[in-house]
């Protein structure tokens, strides 16, 4: 991953938000002879009533302390949510007032988040805020696959997505992909020099050219939900629902549970006869791997 700041980082998430925002998503003439892919520079500065010169500064990270009100008009001329407006809004705090290094420790999940994995009905597992796997129930090992079988570098869910034999598992990778990428772009923000972070985009820069286009795109996510296709081995394919609930005194560790779509009860019912046999297998997290 390259070198990361605040600024950069703000520079170019609004860069790649102009370039995906249409001009007729505002209500603009497209014109006859556009030379760029979505919006010209000048045509943002001029909707958020700004001169192009301090727009094109920001872009290119030489601008490093935006007003709240910029960044409010910035916002409203891309039409950017909720999430995408709290996302700048910590980049430019971050920009103005660099925080000082953060102290880091190894997630420890509280003993009612594992209890809670075990005694569910359904698919579940947790994750760190860089997507490593910390826990899991059988029911999850048995949809998803074992992340025991995984070594412990490896057992992360985006990581998992980016293998060569993903897609005989998950129907829709990159639809995934993209939910667990904003997930990562949003914890980077909040520490960006975290080495499992720099570890994890760098791993999958160099082997992958799909994850490179999507992590350029720049989304982020606060928290993922919706609806996939998992692949059984056995049982076929099964339409699933799933959401994501902050585990409390973790480092924004997330618990993902999984739920099926009507139609897939029964589905769900025969995984959980393949695991009733199946001896319970200890969810730990690797050694050193820290969140």
């Amino acid at each position: 991953m390259k070198s990361w700041t605040a600024a950069r980082e703000l520079g170019s998430f609004l860069r790649a938000r102009r370039e995906q925002t249409r001009p007729e998503d505002l209500g603009l003439e497209p014109g006859p002879r556009r030379r760029v892919e979505g919006l010209r520079r000048e045509e943002v500065a001029a909707l958020a009533g700004l001169s192009t010169d301090y727009y094109q500064r920001l872009e290119q990270g030489r601008n490093t302390r935006p007003s709240d009100a910029v960044l409010d008009s910035i916002s409203d001329a891309l039409d950017l949510d909720d999430t995408e407006r709290g996302h700048i809004a910590r980049l430019a705090r971050a920009a103005r007032r660099p925080a000082p290094r953060a102290r880091r420790s190894p997630d420890r999940l509280p003993a009612s988040a594992r209890m809670l994995l075990d005694a569910t009905s359904l698919p579940a597992f947790v994750v760190s805020q860089h997507l490593d796997v910390l826990a899991w129930n059988r029911l999850a090992a048995e949809l998803l696959g074992d992340p025991a079988h995984t070594p412990v570098a490896e057992r992360n869910a985006l990581l998992v997505l980016f293998r060569d034999d993903a897609e005989l598992r998950f129907a829709d990778c990159e639809a995934m992909a993209k939910d667990y990428i904003g997930m990562l772009r949003a914890a980077i923000a909040r520490d960006p020099e975290h080495p499992r972070a720099v570890e994890v985009v760098g791993s999958l820069s160099v082997r992958s050219p799909q994850f490179r286009r999507l992590w350029a795109r720049h989304d982020v996510r606060d928290r993922i939900n919706g609806r996939k296709t998992i692949r059984h081995p056995r049982i076929g394919d099964i339409d699933i629902e799933w959401d994501a609930y902050s585990v409390p005194r973790t480092s924004n560790a997330s618990m993902i549970l999984i739920t099926p779509q009507p139609g897939n009860e029964d589905r769900l019912s025969l995984l959980g006869s393949l695991t009733a046999d199946t001896p319970a297998r200890p969810s730990r997290r690797g050694k050193n791997m820290s969140t």
